[in-house]
């Protein structure tokens, strides 16, 4: 099926590479070199995907007057004088699901988060840098593989926490798998948005599903005796005992979970 694909990007850091794979593959891309552009562009919801890569500075972090275009394009962090500050996001909201191929999605975000990680997120380039990082898909257990190898990279690179001695992969995948499967029930009508903040600070992450909701309270307590062959309730007992900070937000759909840097610089 040919795509319609959508890449804002203001250094070229992803698109020309994007474009040649994208269209050789036979998909139709459009590339964009502002936020501005993409706002004045007659149709963002026309799209697929739309991939954005901004560099950010007090000049454009300016709320947008028409928030159904905005709805693709990533929130704008804060950013402080002076300070290296980038917003990327991968929408793949209006990606067309009347024969929804799990697998095609996948490809996708493999294929721009591979080059992103190989070629523009060097550890050179990264350690310093303040980035807002957000995926919008449909529910599929496979893509999130993908996003989580990514994440788990750039925290690396920026040098937050080290993945491997800190468990944050335990906590991400249990919070991924919540709400592609209990939240949203892997339907792929239903979105997964992920929101990763990126500093020398701290690492916060964002999963929010268009799910019911739960109650935290409710769930049975896994070290109490009479719940120990019981499954549920572990996850989220997992993400406690890794995670610094876990907030639910009152519905039980939305999970902000914050791990703070190993070696805070100043």
């Amino acid at each position: 099926m040919q795509r319609k694909i959508l890449i804002i990007d203001d250094y070229d850091d992803l698109a020309t590479s994007l474009r040649t794979t994208f269209e050789s593959a036979g998909h139709n891309v459009e590339v964009l070199d502002s936020r501005q552009q993409a706002m004045d562009h007659e149709d963002l919801n026309a799209f697929d995907l739309v991939i954005t890569d901004l560099e950010v500075d007090n000049s454009n972090v300016v709320s947008d007057p028409n928030e159904n275009q905005a709805a693709c394009l990533p929130h704008m962090p804060e950013c402080r004088p002076g300070e290296h500050v980038k917003a990327f996001k991968l929408c793949a909201s209006h990606f067309r699901r009347d024969e929804f191929d799990e697998e095609e999605l996948k490809n996708f975000v493999e294929t721009i988060l591979n080059y992103k990680n190989r070629y523009v997120d060097r550890a050179e380039r990264v350690r310093g840098l303040h980035e807002k990082i957000e995926f919008e898909l449909p529910s599929a257990i496979s893509p999130m593989h993908a996003i989580l190898d990514y994440l788990l990279n750039r925290v690396d690179k920026q040098g937050v926490v080290r993945p491997e001695r800190s468990n944050l992969f335990v906590a991400l995948d249990e919070a991924f798998v919540n709400a592609v499967k209990h939240g949203n029930k892997f339907n792929a009508q239903k979105l997964v948005r992920i929101t990763a903040e990126l500093s020398n600070q701290e690492a916060s992450f964002t999963i929010e599903d268009e799910g019911e909701g739960f109650d935290i309270n409710s769930i049975p307590d896994p070290l109490d005796p009479e719940n120990l062959f019981k499954t549920s309730g572990r996850s989220v007992l997992f993400i406690y005992n890794i995670i610094d900070e876990v907030k639910y937000n009152e519905r039980g759909n939305r999970l902000t979970m914050v791990k703070k840097s190993e070696n805070p610089v100043a």
